[in-house]
């Protein structure tokens, strides 16, 4: 049998990172068997899907990496499916006609909790023929009343239910409008899907789902059910209230296979290992290796494993991510050294690809002025010789390469018979504007020799200002 898994998002926000996890343990699942991914959005809450969700929900997706194989299939545009099954059901036998308004429902379930009980619709239509004439009415699905559901769960083992725990819920509302209860159903009927990942909220809606299946006489998938993920301070992660949205780590410079790579681990382990290629994430993954566990989330872990993509990927991978953030800071990175180029000299210096572009702006426009605090230690009068001297070795040098670069700051230290750092730092200051950069040689190198006499001319003029004032 074919193994196709699912994500299936309602689009009434951005694409959260427990949303992200769960399509990565789908897809990855589905990639793992050689099978195939559905995306699926489950638009039937028309008044809160919206289509700037929809668009969030795809660019998050796309941003991980996480292709679907099929879709996006929307549910509103699957109403006569939904419609042409729950009339079958209905001459079936199988689901009713029930005329019961909200308001004597909402007292029913009022009584019911006042009395210490479950709430739950009473089955008042549940076997009437009197229909009133031209009043509106709801379907409900006949639930068997004797007998359990058992949910096969590959995280959680079986999971038995009692029938009589479930009351007949409604799977055509008034407005003539099918449920989502149902329209999931169907949905994972028609497109084949074998395995059904997702979070552990859904776990009531299983065994209503399955005898709704059952009813159909359609094949019942195989459930994941994955635990909930805690945020740093120990909380529910809600989407409602304080979920991160995916795209939000795009902004605050991360990059996508450290997202993945942190995502795959809050619940699914292998080993000891902690840094995953998704080759490796897809060669080894196993739904039953999925922990039952709530997943905390630890954003100095994720950090660390930014960090180290940052260091270790390609810098011409990197680079792609990192266009984004020099193009939001109005960096223009077609002025200036390649991008790669940059990220192989700063990678080791930052956390995040937002922090490389903006300690990295030198490279490619002019600073505005210099870093205070560095200027004034470092500019002073005592360092103009030094910053002649370097000019000048500068401006002769034939060949420009790390090489000879380093040999003339290293020639002027020597020719003045001071310390490195009375070159280097006065050198540092003029040439990036602040007093941390990669090694001179590096830094210098990846600049023009024009953009450095420029430069050490600015700082010069700094201090002949800072002696006449």
């Amino acid at each position: 049998m074919t193994t196709v898994t699912r994500f299936a998002p309602s689009p009434t926000g951005y694409l959260h990172v427990g949303g992200a996890r769960t399509a990565l343990y789908s897809w990855l699942y589905a990639k793992s068997k050689g099978g195939k991914f559905v995306l699926r959005i489950e638009d039937t809450d028309i008044e809160r899907s919206t289509q700037a969700a929809i668009d969030a929900i795809l660019e998050g997706m796309q941003w991980l990496g996480l292709q679907w194989d099929e879709g996006p299939f929307y549910q509103t545009q699957r109403f006569d499916r939904y419609n042409q099954l729950i009339d079958q059901l209905l001459a079936a036998g199988k689901a009713y006609k029930c005329y019961m308004p909200s308001a004597e429902l909402d007292a029913i379930r009022e009584q019911q909790m006042a009395k210490g009980e479950k709430p739950r619709y009473p089955g008042t239509w549940r076997e009437r023929t009197d229909h009133p004439q031209d009043k509106p009415f709801a379907i409900r699905f006949k639930t068997p009343q004797t007998g359990s559901v058992v949910i096969k769960d590959h995280i959680r083992g079986d999971i038995e239910i009692a029938n009589s725990e479930l009351d007949d819920l409604i799977i055509r509302r008034t407005d003539g409008a099918p449920t989502y209860n149902f329209c999931v159903v169907v949905d994972d009927w028609d497109m084949g899907i074998s395995h059904v990942v997702r979070g552990e909220d859904h776990i009531n809606n299983t065994p209503r789902q399955i005898n709704i299946l059952q009813a159909l006489g359609a094949p019942i998938p195989e459930y994941a059910h994955v635990s909930m993920i805690l945020g740093d301070d120990g909380k529910k992660l809600s989407k409602r209230t304080n979920a991160v949205g995916v795209m939000e780590f795009r902004d605050e410079g991360y990059l996508p296979q450290a997202l993945l790579n942190y995502l795959v681990r809050l619940g699914w382990s292998h080993g000891d290992q902690e840094i995953f290629s998704v080759e490796e994430m897809i060669e080894l993954f196993s739904l039953d290796a999925i922990g039952q566990s709530a997943s905390a989330f630890n954003t100095d872990k994720l950090i660390w494993l930014n960090q180290h993509y940052m260091k270790t990927q390609p810098a011409k991978e990197v680079a792609e991510h990192a266009k984004w953030h020099f193009a939001q800071q109005g960096i223009d990175i077609t002025q200036g050294p390649a991008l790669e180029d940059v990220i192989t000299v700063q990678a080791d210096r930052v956390k995040t690809l937002k922090e490389l572009a903006q300690i990295s702006g030198y490279f490619y426009q002019e600073y505005e002025a210099f870093d205070e605090k560095a200027a004034k230690k470092h500019l002073r009068p005592v360092a103009k010789d030094a910053l002649l001297l370097v000019q000048s070795k500068l401006s002769a040098l034939t060949q420009w390469n790390t090489e000879s670069i380093h040999n003339a700051i290293n020639q002027t230290a020597e020719e003045l018979e001071v310390g490195m750092g009375k070159v280097g730092m006065p050198l540092r200051v003029a040439v990036t504007g602040a007093g941390n950069s990669p090694s001179l040689d590096l830094t210098l190198n990846l600049l023009k020799p024009a953009q450095i006499e420029q430069r050490i001319n600015k700082a010069l003029e700094y201090i002949a200002n800072r002696e006449n004032s």
